[in-house]
């Protein structure tokens, strides 16, 4: 056989394989799954079942990016989400052309007056610059997009002295006063890798006037990198002040207690997403989680639903009042609204024992959370815009609104929804999804895997490695800078002077028949 031949033969071989192999291949799938017994449509459907399977793996990208309309999605909205992240990459809110939002439904709205303030008459302290870096785009088409960074000083938007509210004024020894009235809400070292939460860190540090809240799994090395003011949270585990059999450990409590950093300290009694304890899977307990939060490498831990320090509202607020005395530094809780009559007497308890926590966070039932179960994140907890002006009209009614913060958190992600909330009787806001974006979140929702595939909620080192800290710093400080900006602009329309004077007199709901109703009407305080 000649040598043409034999490359003849070899080619017409090789032919042969390329077309087979499909066909063998779908063969043995075929055979497989029609002999599977797990899944019915794979039994009768084998091919065309497969293709349903793929497309039910791939549906929620495609939902995301292709089917559902700017407004949509949930939990959060592509409007949400571009939102946030272009204030936090070019620190700008401006659209173009109108507004997506749907009037035709029901909604808050901030009244607006005739004679807004003039931006020369608002009370901002602007007398420093903070330095970040902005994307700047040059160029941007069907198929190429370039963007460099650019150095730029930017104003801070702080609070005046004056304005700035004081949490532990008369109780503590270090109150803690808040230039700004934005910060972050509770993100645990272990639900969030140590990339995102360094980033967040440093970037909240620079913004200054805000805080980071630790979270329940404990005061990390990477908290304290930004320099950022810190809320140690204390869950019912006591991760970071508890002794090796699980008990509240006071000297524990008081070393967190003496770091500079630490400007106070909030009793987490339950969470919007998750009435209860939290979850951290075992794949993400590292040996340094596993040291921060006194437990063993590698174990998936279930919180306790509740502390076992205390069982009444007495037995709280003594506490609360043994951990003030002994930090030195406010002490709040953080709750959520479900059962009114639990709340309406713990504040009742409040008034008569004239004791009281420094601040109370009611988080939403719509916040997020990276594990917990779907029958409690769907059902259990009102929704924030219900909850906050419960809670604000107990303590007015009650006589201790004046001496009790509140903070609100629950999908507070823009400007104009932080207003309202302040409106409805917050005096700061905790925002955290909001932050994650900006440290690269896509909305995955598989923040209870440890497989990010942006390395936020992640502790694998090579997942992590998506996330440049540097970068992403700089998106968080534009962010938070942005949303104080905003305020500002929400309040000269109101005809205020300051964000800290929005009230429920400043907002209207617009039933969706076009009946509108006071702030003051819709919750009984006028």
């Amino acid at each position: 056989m000649s040598v043409n031949t034999m490359m003849l033969v070899m080619l017409l071989v090789l032919m042969l394989a390329m077309i087979s192999a499909p066909f063998l291949f779908l063969l043995y799938m075929w055979r497989k799954d029609r002999m599977q017994k797990e899944h019915s449509v794979l039994r009768n459907f084998p091919i065309l079942g497969k293709v349903r399977y793929i497309l039910e793996k791939a549906g929620p990208e495609l939902r995301q990016y292709l089917f559902l309309n700017d407004n949509e999605a949930k939990p959060f909205s592509r409007n949400d989400y571009e939102a946030a992240v272009i204030s936090g990459k070019y620190k700008s809110r401006i659209i173009g052309f109108g507004s997506e939002r749907d009037f035709e439904a029901g909604g808050y709205y901030l009244q607006n007056v005739l004679y807004p303030t003039n931006r020369n008459e608002l009370r901002i302290d602007n007398s420093s610059r903070v330095t970040t870096l902005l994307y700047e785009v040059d160029e941007d088409n069907l198929f190429t997009r370039k963007e460099h960074l650019v150095e730029r000083e930017i104003a801070p938007y702080l609070l005046t002295e004056e304005d700035a509210p004081v949490i532990g004024e008369t109780t503590c020894r270090h109150p803690f006063r808040l230039r700004g009235l934005v910060g972050q809400s509770a993100m645990s070292f272990g639900s969030l890798g140590e990339h995102a939460i360094t980033a967040l860190s440093i970037g909240l540090g620079r913004a200054g006037g805000t805080w980071m809240n630790t979270g329940e799994g404990g005061l990390s090395d990477h908290h304290l990198k930004g320099g950022v003011d810190l809320i140690c949270q204390i869950g019912p585990a006591l991760f970071g002040v508890r002794t090796e059999d699980g008990a509240f450990s006071l000297e524990a409590f008081k070393q967190k207690a003496a770091l500079k950093q630490v400007r106070a300290f909030e009793l987490k009694l339950a969470q919007g997403a998750k009435t209860r304890g939290g979850h951290i899977d075992g794949a993400k307990v590292t040996p340094e989680i596993a040291a921060i939060r006194n437990v063993k490498v590698g174990e998936t831990i279930d919180s306790p639903n509740r502390f076992s320090e205390f069982n009444t509202n007495e037995e709280l607020l003594d506490f609360i009042d043994m951990l003030r005395d002994a930090g030195g530094k406010p002490v709040g809780i953080k709750l959520v609204v479900g059962k009114l009559d639990d709340i309406e007497h713990l504040i009742e308890t409040m008034a008569k024992a004239d004791k009281h926590p420094d601040f109370i966070t009611v988080d939403g039932g719509e916040g997020g959370t990276g594990a917990t179960y779907q029958e409690l994140a769907d059902t259990v907890g009102l929704p924030l815009k219900a909850a906050l002006p419960f809670v604000h009209r107990l303590l007015l009614e009650h006589g201790l609104r004046d001496r009790v913060k509140l903070f609100a958190s629950g999908k507070l992600v823009t400007a104009d929804k932080i207003a309202v909330a302040l409106a409805l009787g917050a005096d700061c806001v905790n925002i955290a999804r909001g932050l994650m974006f900006n440290v690269g979140c896509i909305q995955a929702q598989v923040c209870h895997t440890n497989r990010c595939p942006v390395g936020v909620a992640t502790t694998d080192p090579k997942l992590q490695r998506a996330l440049v800290v540097d970068e992403k710093s700089f998106r968080v400080t534009n962010y938070i800078i942005s949303l104080r900006e905003g305020l500002y602009n929400m309040t000269a329309a109101a005809g205020l002077k300051a964000p800290t004077e929005l009230s429920l007199s400043h907002v209207l709901y617009k039933y969706p028949d076009g009946r509108v109703k006071l702030g003051e009407e819709l919750y009984e305080m006028k």
